[in-house]
């Protein structure tokens, strides 16, 4: 045997999944979501709330990225530093504490975060998230000096962290297992909504003259998180938190309502419930609310691995630099005025929103470790021409010549990343970590990711409900313990023979 098939024959050994009853209910759904009046209704709201966090993070990427471009903000934080042209500039090493700010103040609620969001429920930890980024935004556009505006930074960072990963769990948890792939592809699509609409704040604010140039992009960096905070409580509560604080009912009734337009008998429903219900009390009654739950067994260990790779390849992936040092980039291309710069940026995330929402829409059709090998692939192809052409402008440079052709090519590049990253990166990332980790300890898988936030150790996850993917690296005993409370339910014989009238507060017969 070769070490690549031994390598898999472990990998398959090790993946355990679930008999996927509720995966085989799903695709005998043929009605489109649409034309369902509730569940309809409650994406509305989903999209408004929890796709309105990445909204967040879009608008602060871009928010540094534009300021760079506003002389009254580099002179009112650069301590009077002027470049070589003699216009005003931040040092880079600040530059980038001011950027690194945000990161930092995630990594500063990852310990609670989660923790808030298993006590209290995901709609309560995204409204403690937006009411913090809230009380950031407003010390960010009134900071006095850099120091303030650093705490400010930090502030929405913490606040980001409790809305991104209570939003992500609600937005899996609440969606219909047939547009759950979809929905949790999006979210992270929605982030250039935000970029977007803080490149066309840029253009309108950045001849601004006085402070009120950076000050108001500054404070409108609020604006998503006061559409979070509401229609939070337009949204359910997620029926697997309910299912956890022994509020079966009010579980069973959101899925009712949502998942079968109010047939209390629905098939899928009941299904959904009684897998729900079993798997929770597995992963209760096997793992214990605590972090170290999360190295405890070697199915666990292997989750939090994938997911620090994850957030470590995302990361590293370099969306950070193009995103903080775009003023940097686009002199080197030859753009040096700012407005040829604004709309040049806001082009490209107009075009990364397009690539980002297409990708999302598509890319949940084929295999999770496809597609993040497809993304590492060609953005290591992009960085490689990107770095050949803005070598050759560097040389032209200090010759003091032009080079368009290596100007033409970096900016070509230059937009090819966006999709390149999009593949994986972006519309996968928070659909592999809901699908990857269990309920139990959901919000701490995404909150490690997050910390450090791939094909042979990342297993695949495609096309299976959330508990059908809670057990799999636990071994097949425990994945068929929820398979068998699913088929008593059901009285699966093969297929779907009969229906047992199961539901919340009734005993099965």
């Amino acid at each position: 045997m070769s070490a690549t098939a031994g390598a898999a024959a472990v990998l398959k050994k090790e993946e355990t999944f679930g008999d996927p009853i509720v995966t085989r209910l799903v695709n005998e759904d043929k009605t489109l979501w649409y034309k369902k009046p509730n569940l309809r209704y409650m994406y509305l709201w989903l999209f408004l709330c929890c796709m309105g966090v990445e909204m967040t993070s879009g608008f602060d990427s871009q928010l540094i990225n534009t300021l760079q471009f506003s002389q009254p903000f580099n002179k009112y934080f650069g301590n009077g530093l002027k470049d070589e042209k003699g216009k005003w500039a931040v040092e880079a090493s600040l530059l980038g504490i001011i950027s690194s700010s945000y990161q930092l103040g995630s990594i500063v609620a990852v310990p609670i975060a989660p923790w808030f969001n298993n006590r209290f429920g995901r709609r309560w930890s995204i409204l403690v998230g937006s009411v913090v980024m809230m009380v950031g935004a407003l010390i960010q556009g009134f900071s006095q000096h850099v120091g303030m505006y650093i705490v400010a930074r930090i502030l929405l960072g913490m606040g980001i962290l409790f809305a991104i990963i209570s939003g992500s769990c609600l937005i899996g948890e609440l969606a219909h297992p047939k547009e759950r792939a979809i929905l949790t592809s999006l979210f992270n699509a929605s982030y250039f909504i935000g970029s977007i609409i803080a490149c066309a704040i840029a253009i309108a604010t950045v001849n601004i003259i006085g402070d009120w140039s950076w000050r108001l992009p500054s404070l409108l960096q609020m604006g998503p998180s006061v559409l979070q905070i509401a229609t939070v409580f337009l949204l359910p509560e997620s029926p697997r938190w309910l299912v956890a604080q022994d509020r079966e009912e009010e579980a069973y009734a959101i899925l009712v309502k949502y998942h079968a337009e109010g047939d209390a008998d629905n098939v899928i429903v009941l299904a959904e419930m009684a897998q729900i219900r079993s798997t929770i009390k597995l992963e209760m009654e096997s793992n214990k609310q605590s972090w170290f739950t999360m190295v405890k067994k070697a199915g666990m260990r292997r989750r939090v691995l994938i997911a620090v790779f994850l957030g470590l390849f995302t990361q590293m992936s370099g969306n950070t630099l193009l995103s903080y040092y775009t003023n940097l980039l686009y002199t080197m291309m030859g753009y040096t005025t700012s407005y040829a710069k604004t709309r040049i940026n806001i082009a490209n995330q107009c075009w990364s929103l397009l690539s980002a929402t297409l990708i999302a829409l598509f890319v949940t059709r084929f295999r999770r470790r496809v597609a993040f090998m497809v993304s590492s692939s060609t953005m290591v192809v992009c960085f490689v021409a990107m770095t050949i052409a803005f070598q050759r402008l560097s040389v032209a440079d200090d010759q003091g010549v032009k080079n368009h052709a290596a100007s033409v090519t970096a900016m070509v590049f230059y937009f090819a990343y966006s999709p390149c990253y999009n593949i994986g990166n972006n519309a996968l990332v928070y659909t592999y970590l809901i699908e990857l980790f269990p309920y139990a300890v959901r919000t701490r898988g995404i909150g490690i990711e997050q910390i450090f936030g791939k094909y042979f150790m990342y297993p695949e996850t495609r096309g299976r409900t959330l508990e059908e993917l809670a057990f799999l690296f636990e071994g097949q005993e425990m994945a068929d313990q929820a398979v068998h409370a699913v088929e008593k339910q059901l009285g699966e014989k093969g297929g779907i023979e009969t229906i047992e009238e199961v539901r919340p507060g009734r005993s099965a017969a």
